[in-house]
């Protein structure tokens, strides 16, 4: 395996591992599961906190409501697999922006 390949699949897991810290974190304080249904609830100043919040926890979701889809719908393996690969990439590149921030701030070497 080549060091870019294993760069990127260290990126990948550090991002699913943050969308999935970050949405633990709000269903423990929140005491409900995050969703895409945090942007419709109008002008407010917590739709706006929410945005970046999303950006870093999206992959996380997409799995979660995609796998229980195929549990209560019945969903073709098509859409799976298109929903898997935009969470992967997704998830790839937050985990690439958050160990760049890490490196530029200096907590990483």
């Amino acid at each position: 395996m080549s060091p870019e390949a294993l760069n990127s699949l260290f990126f990948l897991c550090i991002g699913f591992a943050l969308a999935g810290a970050l949405t633990s974190g709000f269903q423990a304080i929140v005491q409900r599961p995050a969703g895409f249904g945090l942007l419709q609830e109008g002008v407010a100043p917590s739709t706006f906190a929410a945005v970046p919040f999303l950006v870093f926890a999206a992959p996380f979701i997409i799995m979660r409501n995609t796998l229980r889809g195929v549990q209560v719908e019945s969903r073709r393996f098509e859409f799976v697999m298109m929903a898997t690969v935009l969470a992967g990439f997704w998830s790839l590149m937050s985990g690439t922006f958050f160990v760049m921030t890490l490196r530029a701030v200096g907590v990483l070497a």
